[in-house]
């Protein structure tokens, strides 16, 4: 297995998880917009868990983007 390729599994897989981990909005009726609940900052662990998605979603479109452009 290519380097490249088992860091866009790894994090796929760590940003399947962290996106699971995340409870705000976890309701039906926040899709529709009647959460119910006010909007409060994040802090703490949430907070860390929702940069930390953040840096592996870039990380996975970016292996993809790479991967993409050394196949030409």
């Amino acid at each position: 297995m290519n380097f490249l390729e088992g860091v866009t599994i790894f994090s796929a897989i760590l940003s399947i998880l962290l996106i699971l981990l995340q409870q705000r909005g976890a309701s039906l009726g926040a899709g529709f917009g009647a959460s119910g609940e006010l909007y409060t900052s994040r802090r703490g662990v949430e907070k860390r868990i929702f940069e930390t998605t953040i840096f592996s979603v870039t990380v996975f479109i970016m292996s993809i983007l790479v991967m993409v452009f050394l196949a030409k």
